[in-house]
């Protein structure tokens, strides 16, 4: 049992020292670059020689991150609610890759999640969570596999722990559970292809914290939206 234990701890230590070799030429695309986690991994990853490829939803973000990092790195706009942008990311990205493959897919990406009671949301709060943060790295990840699965790739889903813990209504747990589904399902099939699929549970962190002011204000609007019935229900004292 001791021997056991000491060359699983021997196997660990060797794992964790494992490191990339011959970063020059290997691709990586992120999405979600405009602020946060996705513009800082894609700051380091440009730093540490790889070749990124940073998919922003505003020109702004774009410039701003060109502008802070060497010339390798390439920004692409991207709206993941929208197939024809995804498509057109997809295609430069093949470009860039110059028949190479993708040496790794990051996706990380925030749809606006409407904060309430799921009793007071309508079928479209859900959308405009659900069609960025779970729909869109999905139809995206899809787009790309066959330059994962040429290169013998990485996927990387970077997943907000705190979706994880289904405490208020609203698409942003569904679409962080979705993507853990997603993730662990592809991990096995893309394992015979030699690509693998990791998960990043992250917490919190300071740029994520969100203003009290503007959830008390959704929370307003979605009051004032409900039909009277539905507000009788829960009263004054509930809101």
């Amino acid at each position: 049992i001791l021997a056991s234990i000491l060359s699983l701890i021997i196997y660990w230590i060797i794992r964790d020292r494992y490191r990339v070799r011959n970063l020059n030429g290997k691709h990586v695309f992120i999405t979600g670059c405009d602020t946060g986690l996705g513009n800082s991994l894609a700051k380091w990853l440009d730093q540490k020689g790889f070749c990124v490829i940073a998919a922003c939803a505003t020109e702004k973000g774009s410039q701003e991150l060109r502008s802070c990092c060497s010339l390798s790195l390439k920004t692409v706009n991207l709206n993941l609610a929208d197939s024809n942008s995804i498509a057109r990311a997809v295609v430069f990205v093949t470009e860039q890759t110059a028949g190479k493959g993708l040496f790794g897919l990051v996706s990380n990406a925030e749809g606006t999640a409407p904060v309430g009671p799921t009793d007071w949301l309508r079928i479209e709060d859900f959308h405009s969570v659900l069609d960025v943060s779970l729909l869109g790295l999905i139809e995206i990840t899809l787009k790309l596999l066959p330059l994962l699965k040429k290169a013998e790739g990485r996927v990387v889903n970077l997943i907000n722990a705190k979706g994880l813990m289904a405490f208020v209504g609203g698409g942003y747990s569904l679409s962080k559970w979705g993507m853990e589904a997603f993730s662990d399902t592809l991990r096995i099939e893309m394992q015979h292809f030699g690509v693998k699929v990791s998960i990043v549970e992250h917490g919190f962190f300071k740029a994520e914290e969100v203003n009290s002011d503007i959830i008390e204000k959704y929370l307003f609007k979605l009051w004032n939206r409900l039909t009277p019935e539905i507000r009788d229900s829960y009263g004054e004292k509930y809101l």
